[in-house]
């Protein structure tokens, strides 16, 4: 039986998606409902307003995206949602809706795993897929490696023992008063500053490990803004010029700590190739660094498409219509998990 065309739902954190997606690979139409304004006063996403943000838009965005391709739910052959890992209130509203509609339009349903979804990003970049990879999924709530043999294949090789990129990096940016949310924040401010201007221990890359651990990464950040100990009760902020070195370095000891270990991934298992995906991945530094090392390590680095890499719903209906040609498919009784 051929499924061809997937209508993709996301609603694992804080965007609410819609996407049409066919063969698993052209994008019919695409809608993400954004939530920023909503947490910006908070600094960071409060779980109870993105639950109800989604009930709100969740209706408006299926809606839209079927106008944008201008196809009826007789034209879509399955149905998509992120069913883990997320915030268990945004989670049910998606699944929510998915299941609603799986019974109404009597369509399969599938569930897809947030993570492998940003895997399947990057794989959407490709015209043609020459597995294994080297996996490395970078974003406000996850850091991890893994070994790619397929869409539906994941070995994990390494993961955060505490904070993840994204997240550090949104920390640091609210220690130098920068605005929500602080990953694009950070790389804004530190486009033209120097960024070997200070200089902070890249976290993990003496020992032979996989892993990683940023939290010790936001402390040297806050002792150069307070002090040994964080004594200064009232941390004075860099001039423009430092400011802009400062926010360069950070975000360049984030970045390299990433690219390093992505070469460290390859020559220890002989994989030449290596898949980035979520919303770290859009960073223009991390890139940067990520092309270097592969230069010189012998490795090919492939981003997901900078509108693929923050949460959308586009990669669900990808890893979805390649789930459901492997035989995966949900029931009604389909429940949520945060992890």
């Amino acid at each position: 039986m051929s499924h061809r065309v997937i209508l993709g739902i996301e609603s694992s954190c804080d965007e609410t998606a819609a996407a049409i997606v066919r063969d698993g690979r052209t994008v019919l139409a695409s809608v993400v409902h954004s939530q920023i304004d909503e947490h910006a006063a908070w600094g960071g996403v409060v779980p109870e307003i993105a639950g109800r943000s989604h009930l709100e838009a969740i209706r408006p965005v299926l809606s839209e995206v079927f106008a944008a391709a201008n196809l009826t739910h007789h034209d879509i052959d399955a149905i998509a949602v992120t069913a883990r890992p997320g915030l268990l209130g945004s989670l049910l509203v998606g699944v929510t809706a998915a299941k609603s509609l799986s019974w109404a339009w009597n369509k399969p349903l599938v569930d897809v795993h947030h993570i492998e979804a940003h895997a399947y990003a990057a794989l959407m970049s490709l015209d043609e897929w020459v597995f294994p990879y080297i996996t490395l999924i970078v974003s406000g709530g996850h850091t991890s490696l893994y070994r790619t043999d397929s869409p539906l294949e994941h070995t994990l090789l390494g993961a955060t023992r505490d904070d993840a990129a994204g997240e550090a990096l949104d920390k640091g940016a609210a220690m130098l008063e920068l605005s929500y949310p602080g990953g694009p924040s950070i790389e804004k401010a530190g486009a033209l500053g120097d960024p070997k201007a200070y200089a902070f221990k890249l976290p993990m890359l003496d020992r032979d490990s996989l892993e990683f651990s940023f939290s010790g990464l936001k402390t040297a950040l806050l002792y150069k803004l307070k002090g040994p100990g964080g004594k200064r009760t009232d941390p004075t902020l860099p001039e423009s010029q430092d400011l802009s070195g400062m926010a360069a370095s950070f975000e360049y000891a984030v970045a390299e700590t990433l690219s390093r270990k992505c070469a460290r991934a390859c020559a220890q298992t002989g994989i030449p190739r290596v898949l980035v995906g979520g919303g770290v991945a859009r960073n223009s530094r991390l890139r940067a660094r990520m092309a270097f090392q592969g230069e010189k390590h012998g490795f090919q680095a492939t981003f997901a498409k900078t509108e693929h890499c923050t949460d959308n719903a586009v990669m669900i209906a990808g890893l979805g219509h390649a789930r459901l040609q492997a035989g995966c498919q949900a029931d009604l009784l389909l429940d949520v998990a945060a992890r």
